[in-house]
């Protein structure tokens, strides 16, 4: 009789994705979970609470679902690592300051980092009494520089990052800040949990706006934080209790039954846009095209050691100046023209006048000519074809 064979040691990303925090229901046997669509609980006598359920603000069983599966995704190696759920990627980010940092804390930021977080932390949190220091975090050389030991609190890194695709080495990023006795914050958007985990990496923090890719459908929008250090995101959870700050349950609902595709559709936009790459780079009308997956790009090397694959957003910058940018993106057909990414659908931005146009005069200004696609499942042909009559006038 043979022995049967050993089952691996960890379940599979794909086997997680569609598991974890989602047993059938016991009263039904549904495969999927329920939407818990409720705003309080019955209570056997006071203080006796059902599954540990008073009052959805604190808890909900559809969010503690989502929540558990991004724990799993993003950190399956600690048991006790705690995923967090809020109506936005920027109410996780808030959250996350309002609950980590005080007056007169240090931020280091990355120089190119997304419009809106970088809104967030200079014109909200910066009257506050937060200070932010912009600094190219891929010279781990001008990062050790840029922290202040005893001061800095958070250093913040997006990779790749929004829109200009730049790769940060996690790990040497993760030294550098461990050795001041700060934390290490990821924004793992561009990449998902399924091409790069940042904690395992040395990341105390990942945020997430699972608006994009987690979601996946561009038919929800939320955000999430998980945390490596259990005190740490019991911390995060009290913070996000008190400020209200939750995904409803339909939004979980809709973010969990993303992540089942995740895997399988990362596959598809990162082969899609390996092909649109390398297409924008042979055409005459592009000057510069930023995919991390081009052997030239500055961060090829480490994003081949610390993600899977490169993803599925490409920005390029056309040689014609800003106007011309302006009309290719209103040109296509196939990729609509719209803020957001990581849907299944393709979309084309210009930046300097939509996504970015908050840090229009910082020191995170994008270049005027520069285009950002999110590509999407459609089939590669029609996509390319979109895009040579766009370029071509």
């Amino acid at each position: 009789m043979s022995t049967p064979p050993t089952p691996p040691a960890q379940p599979g990303f794909e086997t997680l994705a569609i598991h974890a925090g989602q047993e059938p229901d016991p009263l039904t046997g549904a495969v999927v979970p329920p939407i818990y669509q409720v705003s309080t609980f019955k209570q056997d006598g006071v203080g006796g609470l059902r599954g540990g359920y008073e009052y959805a603000r604190s808890g909900n069983p559809t969010r503690a679902a989502l929540e558990t599966c991004l724990a799993a995704l993003e950190a399956p190696h600690l048991a006790d690592a705690v995923g967090l759920a809020f109506a936005s990627g920027l109410a996780a980010e808030d959250t996350l300051i309002r609950a980590l940092c005080r007056p007169g804390d240090h931020v280091v930021l990355p120089h190119d980092a997304y419009g809106g977080t970088y809104r967030l932390f200079t014109k909200v949190a910066g009257p506050w009494g937060l200070h932010v220091n912009p600094v190219n975090v891929t010279d781990i050389d001008l990062l050790r520089k840029a922290i202040v030991p005893g001061r800095t609190r958070l250093v913040w890194v997006e990779t790749p990052s929004n829109p200009l695709l730049s790769i940060a080495d996690i790990t040497a990023v993760a030294e550098v800040t461990h050795e001041a006795g700060a934390l290490l914050v990821v924004d793992n958007t561009f990449a998902s949990p399924y091409l790069q985990q940042p904690i395992i990496l040395g990341a105390d923090i990942v945020v997430h706006s699972t608006t994009k890719y987690a979601g996946g459908h561009s038919d929800v929008v939320g955000g999430a934080l998980i945390v490596a250090d259990p005190e740490i995101g019991a911390t995060l959870a009290f913070h996000q209790n008190a400020q209200g700050s939750i995904a409803g349950p339909f939004d979980s609902w809709l973010t969990l039954r993303g992540l089942k595709t995740l895997g399988v559709r990362m596959d598809r936009h990162s082969a899609n846009a390996r092909t649109v790459a390398e297409f924008l780079v042979q055409h005459p009308a592009v000057s510069q095209v930023y995919w991390p997956g081009l052997p030239d790009h500055p961060g090829h090397a480490i994003a081949a050691r610390q993600m899977r694959d490169f993803g599925g957003m490409v920005s390029f910058r056309v040689s014609a100046g800003e106007q011309e940018a302006v009309d290719i993106c209103g040109r296509t057909q196939v990729f609509t023209l719209g803020e957001s990414l990581g849907g299944v659908e393709s979309l084309i931005e210009h930046p300097a006048r939509m996504t970015h146009a908050s840090v229009a005069g910082s020191p995170l200004e994008v270049p005027s000519d520069l285009i950002r696609l999110s590509v999407g499942i459609e089939s590669i042909e029609d996509l390319i074809a979109d895009l040579a009559v766009a370029l071509d006038g």
